[in-house]
């Protein structure tokens, strides 16, 4: 009964915010939301005993891509004006293509047998992934780290305000 409790709070985590995220008017309101999003999906993972796919959740995920989604909307100056008003004929499409996948999903999940005895606790393979980054895939592990170095190193230049000197307002005067 307490594992029904937890997976229904951490479904609950997952699905609430992520209308909030649809819903918003808001960039920032909808990016924290997914931040909460994010982490009830990481909470079902580590419930589900995949331990490593929820940290890489919670590392890749809320720890980079969210953080860039957030740095870069509140980077941004969007000008304060009239916005331009949007009738149904937006909602239509995104209404009927949800509605599909939805009638899709619920035809998967009906029509699966799923195998509920016999099952093991899911053993953890985060020592085991990480023994092998650090000996056999270090090489491409580091290269990736300097990759992504050089990715934020380039975004922070270009996010980088230039200063105007005397001599450059003269020239293009």
């Amino acid at each position: 009964m307490t594992g029904d409790l937890i997976f229904y709070l951490l479904a609950a985590l997952t699905v609430i915010p992520a209308f909030w995220v649809v819903l918003s008017n808001n960039l920032v309101h909808a990016g924290f939301s997914l931040l909460f999003t994010l982490l009830g999906v990481a909470g079902l993972f580590a419930w589900m005993g995949a331990d490593f796919i929820a940290t890489t959740q919670l590392m890749v995920y809320i720890g980079g891509v969210l953080v860039l989604i957030l740095f870069t909307v509140m980077m941004t100056r969007v000008p304060k004006g009239d916005r331009p008003v949007r009738g149904l004929d937006r909602y239509v499409p995104a209404g009927f293509f949800s509605l599909a996948t939805m009638g899709l999903l619920y035809k998967v999940i009906t029509g699966t047998k799923w195998a509920t005895t016999g099952m093991s606790p899911a053993e953890p393979t985060t020592a085991e992934i990480g023994q092998m980054f650090m000996t056999n895939y270090i090489f491409p592990f580091e290269y990736v780290s300097l990759v992504l170095l050089s990715a934020m190193i380039g975004a922070a230049l270009l996010i980088r305000e230039r200063k105007v000197d005397d001599k450059d307002e003269e020239v293009q005067s």
